[in-house]
């Protein structure tokens, strides 16, 4: 049996998985999705990892799975406990000792629709209106799954974005990536250039937004469980 961690995004909160838990179940798996302290600008990626770290306790065989700002997450949680195997699903990917916002100017590219990170890790973001959100996040969102979404959404603090990654060096495990082929948030040219050269994987291709936990649960639960070698 895989624990698979799952570790929510920007302005989300754990609540975003209870779709996909049911299908990982199904096949046999256990899941934990906590909530992260989103909201506090004291508290970065580091924070975050060791939160998901403490929900994962003592289990032996263990994915983590990031969506979106989670992805700045996962590579951080595996050097604190160890895990089988990393998934980016639509994820942003940190660089070692780099903020993401350096990593933008590189990439400049990598968040669609005006989503660029501030640069001051103090500012805290709110979420955005419903209609600003369901063209980035839930555009094949049922409507009424969207607003429920939208109203459970949270402040975002910038700090994950605009401090330096915690990495030392990359960890030596094994990564996944899924990409959504029509995220209005992350780019898609983004999302394989990271997979062909930092992830060093050929990505798991899904159709649709950057919110497959609401618009196709079953498949992205298909998905992760195929990063196990179990259907």
């Amino acid at each position: 049996m895989t624990t698979f961690a799952l570790i929510h995004g920007a302005f989300h909160g754990g609540w975003c998985w209870e779709s996909v838990i049911p299908g990982l179940e199904r096949a046999g798996h256990r899941a934990v999705a906590p909530d992260l302290p989103i909201e506090d600008p004291g508290a970065g990626a580091l924070a975050y990892a060791r939160i998901v770290a403490d929900a994962i306790g003592d289990a032996e065989d263990v994915v983590v799975v990031g969506h979106s700002l989670g992805g700045l997450v996962v590579p951080v949680v595996a050097t604190l406990r160890p895990v089988r195997r990393m998934v980016f699903v639509a994820g942003l990917v940190p660089r070692p000792g780099r903020a993401f916002v350096d990593e933008m100017a590189a990439h400049g590219d990598a968040l669609q629709g005006g989503g660029h990170p501030a640069q001051d890790a103090r500012s805290v973001s709110p979420p955005r209106p419903f209609d600003v959100a369901r063209e980035r996040y839930y555009h094949d969102v049922p409507v009424d799954v969207a607003r429920r979404a939208w109203a459970l959404q949270r402040p975002q603090a910038q700090t994950p974005m605009a401090e330096a990654c915690p990495l030392d060096a990359w960890p030596d495990v094994p990564s996944s990536s899924v990409v959504m082929t029509d995220d209005h948030a992350v780019s898609v040219t983004y999302s394989r250039h990271v997979a062909a050269e930092v992830l060093r994987t050929d990505p798991i291709e899904l159709p649709g937004s950057h919110s497959p936990f609401l618009s196709r649960p079953a498949a992205l639960a298909e998905a992760l469980c195929g990063c196990t070698g179990s259907v």
